[in-house]
């Protein structure tokens, strides 16, 4: 194939395509790319991506510079992988594109094109920030609640004894609860003794106190 007919077939890509020499140039952009990046061709044509794009990897370092397609010239026996890449457009926004790389081979002149076809990821990035950001506050969420009262653990309380924390509450006295539960008046008092002793707490009004704000009932 030749390079005018790579060139026709890339204009009508849906991805903005765009080809780069071996000496960094642009070569060629299809329309597509004008429509992702906002440059026209006319603008594009003789400079280099790093001077263009300014492009930024997922890690947060230089992606396009001076070497870059000099580098990825090396690779070009090897498949490419594709990557993110956070560029500028004409706009002066960043924005984001998925980068594939396919490397062509000038027969009769044996000087090399990197071809590169570009997807515009941005909303895919945001929900991708947005996911990472609810999971984060998630975390918090449930740090918080975990240590939102500031008292240390205490042993668990039964669900009788707890139970009767929720009566006790509730503003019943010690004999309604006692008929309430079928227990005689001495062992609802050995309940509230055990109960203060988990909660390290030294009467019934401390205990109810407790046991709400650590939200154990």
């Amino acid at each position: 194939m030749l390079e005018a007919e790579l060139f026709a077939f890339l204009e009508g890509a849906s991805d903005g395509a765009f080809a780069v020499r071996e000496t960094g140039e642009i070569w060629f952009w299809n329309h597509a790319a004008q429509d992702i990046f906002g440059y026209p061709a006319e603008q594009v044509l003789g400079k280099t991506c790093s001077e263009l794009l300014h492009g930024v990897g997922a890690l947060g370092t230089e992606v396009c510079h001076e070497r870059c397609v000099e580098l990825q010239c090396t690779l070009k026996a090897q498949p490419m992988p594709n990557f993110d890449l956070n560029v500028t457009t004409a706009t002066g926004e960043r924005k984001w594109v998925n980068i594939s790389t396919i490397s062509y081979l000038n027969r009769r002149t044996q000087s090399t094109l990197l071809v590169h076809l570009a997807r515009d990821i941005s909303e895919q990035k945001k929900r991708e920030e947005v996911f990472h950001k609810m999971i984060a506050i998630s975390h918090d969420v449930a740090s918080l609640e975990s240590t939102m009262s500031g008292a240390a653990p205490v042993a668990p309380l039964s669900s009788q004894e707890l139970e009767i924390l929720r009566m006790f509450a509730a503003g019943n006295d010690a004999s309604r609860i006692s008929k309430a539960l079928g227990i005689s008046p001495q062992t609802l008092r050995n309940h509230l003794h055990h109960i203060n002793k988990k909660l390290r707490t030294h009467n019934r009004l401390e205990a109810v106190t407790h046991a709400l704000h650590r939200r154990l009932i």
